[in-house]
């Protein structure tokens, strides 16, 4: 790791530790208390170092690398990704974009230095970045917080933080060390592996039993599948399943791309329209797999199942947290596996298939009265132009609600920020998975969002990353807007200033297109096919679709 002349510190030892549990990539910004750890990477070779200009996109960066990494091999070792910065302001600013990682169970590791040991504890006080306590901001965002005071402490540090990292529910873990721990010769010898063990959530045998039970005498079951069966790359053993029981299958937001979009069980992922909401609602069993039902999965809480509930997740505060049921901790890839094999295979009728069917013709019936064409060819357009398997990255705006329900991610990955819901995921999001997979990958924001990551031009510049930005103008942050007046019949605060963004990006020497309606597919699918980063600026001022409500509940 270091020739025979330069001393080791305690900044080698997390370099090294991070190697043996296979990390090849680290996201880092340099701080004052972290320089240790900066100038270990610099002496280490195989591992890369990507920066970012700001800490909170140094951190969305690190959750897409993350996604996109998991999505390309969800069975094999989990691909935990680190990150590294400085105490204080460096290590708050990253917590945003962690609650994002945290509520979408995204497994990245946090590491940041802390003020020198002798500031901490009730000792010396007046240090530069210090916080009253530091690891106490922290802990209320990530999933487990870890600490290292002394040299020989830090290898078990970081490795109890990469396994909570990377045991479901997965999520961001967090280590701190002192500054002059980071700094100070080390006599330990070099670390070359660091064993982990991950024990498997496996189900109770009982529950299991249970949920058998009542899958087989259902008459009328219903599938509802969440982002835990992304994570749990348990997409092979939902189809299995659902063709086993002939039963409909429903995607959360978070769950996109987990049942085939074509497949004739599928009722795809309105959530946010009442007739998806009571056909989950009538079934008589709901099996929910890998989501808490929580807001936006429930339809802001207005799902009421009139059947039994049986709820699968690995994140054991979940279970009946929101609705009643049966609930059952454990791996959703395991428990999916379990039930293919025990569920009798029914004969096929034609009933599911036709409800399912009818359900997304009530959706689309309802939509054509809306006068949407805009948005529907718009997406549509966008869709059109990924090539076969580029992943996307989106912000939270207008296009980007309409992407939840209506984007078909088979052969077109879709992240979004919809976890935690704050501003600013996609361009750094995109720069990570970018890292990734080399390539190409498309981000997708407004032009209230787009200001919070503008600065990572300068870092898809610098690390020459395939990333294709669509940045959708219309004035302001548009959804708050919809939002605003649809509450109080007028809009406040929403209208923004904003730069010329297309010059703005060729200032950072990032070619850039400004395109219109009709042409914005071609000019993506240009962008896309071109190396490097590209920035396609489209002005258009977009709505979202209305959902029906009880009342409006179209009886066919």
């Amino acid at each position: 790791m270091t020739d025979e002349n330069t001393t080791r510190i305690g900044g080698d030892l997390v370099v090294e530790t991070l190697r043996s549990l296979g990390a090849d990539t680290v996201f880092g910004l340099p701080g004052q208390h972290a320089l240790g750890l900066f100038d270990a990477l610099r002496r280490t070779p195989g591992l890369r170092l990507l920066g970012a200009r700001v800490e909170n996109n140094l951190a969305f960066a690190a959750d897409g690398h993350a996604r996109a990494r998991l999505h390309a091999d969800p069975h094999g070792p989990v691909p935990v990704t680190p990150m590294i910065v400085s105490t204080g302001p460096g290590a708050l600013l990253t917590l945003s974009s962690l609650q994002e990682s945290r509520a979408a169970s995204v497994p990245v590791l946090g590491i940041s230095s802390q003020i020198p040991a002798a500031g901490l504890g009730g000792g010396r006080h007046g240090y530069l970045h210090e916080l009253p306590d530091q690891q106490a901001s922290v802990a209320g965002v990530v999933k487990s917080v870890h600490q290292a005071r002394t040299a020989s402490q830090i290898p078990g540090a970081v490795r109890d933080a990469w396994v909570s990292a990377a045991t479901a529910p997965y999520g961001p873990a967090w280590v701190e060390i002192p500054q002059d721990v980071l700094q100070a010769p080390v006599t330990l010898p070099p670390i070359t592996a660091v064993p982990v063990r991950r024990d498997e959530l496996a189900p109770l045998p009982d529950l299991l039993d249970e949920a058998v039970r009542l899958l087989s005498g259902a008459r009328n079951p219903v599938l509802l599948a969440g982002g835990g069966v992304v994570r749990a790359g348990a997409t092979a053993e939902l189809t299995v399943l659902a063709e086993a029981l002939r039963a409909p299958v429903l995607s959360t937001f978070g769950g996109k791309g987990s049942f085939p979009w074509e497949h004739p069980l599928s009722g795809r992922e309105w959530l946010e329209d009442w007739h998806s909401t009571e056909f989950l609602a009538a079934a008589d069993v709901l099996l929910v797999l890998g989501s808490g039902l929580g807001e936006l999965s429930s339809n802001y809480h207005r799902l009421a199942p009139r059947g039994r509930v049986i709820q699968v997740e690995a994140d054991a505060g979940k279970l009946e947290s929101n609705h009643a049921g049966l609930g059952i901790h454990g791996d959703v890839r395991a428990v999916l596996t379990a039930l293919g094999d025990r569920v009798p295979a029914r004969e096929p009728d034609g009933r599911p298939e036709t409800a399912a069917a009818e359900l997304v013709e009530r959706v689309h019936r309802r939509l054509d009265g809306q006068g949407l064409d805009l948005e529907r060819t718009l997406l549509a357009d966008v869709r059109a132009a990924l090539p076969e398997g580029t992943p996307s990255f989106w912000d939270m705006t207008v296009l980007g609600y309409w992407a939840w329900s209506a984007w078909d991610s088979g052969g077109a990955p879709i992240h979004t920020a919809q976890g935690s819901g704050g501003l600013g995921y996609g361009l750094p999001g995109a720069l990570g998975a970018a890292a990734a997979t080399g390539g190409p990958v498309l981000a997708v924001s407004g032009d209230g969002g787009a200001m919070y990551g503008i600065a990572e031009l300068a870092t898809a510049v610098q690390h020459e990353l395939d990333v294709t930005w669509l940045i959708i103008d219309d004035g302001g942050y548009g959804i708050l807007r919809e939002y605003l007046t649809g509450a109080f019949g007028r809009t406040h605060a929403t209208e923004l200033a904003r730069p010329d963004f297309a010059a703005l990006a060729r200032s950072f020497g990032v070619p850039s297109i400004v395109s219109t309606v009709d042409t914005v597919g071609a000019d993506l699918a240009a962008a896309l096919r071109a190396p490097g980063p590209r920035v396609v600026v489209l002005s258009a001022t977009l709505r979202m679709f209305a959902a029906t409500g009880p009342a409006e509940e179209d009886p066919r």
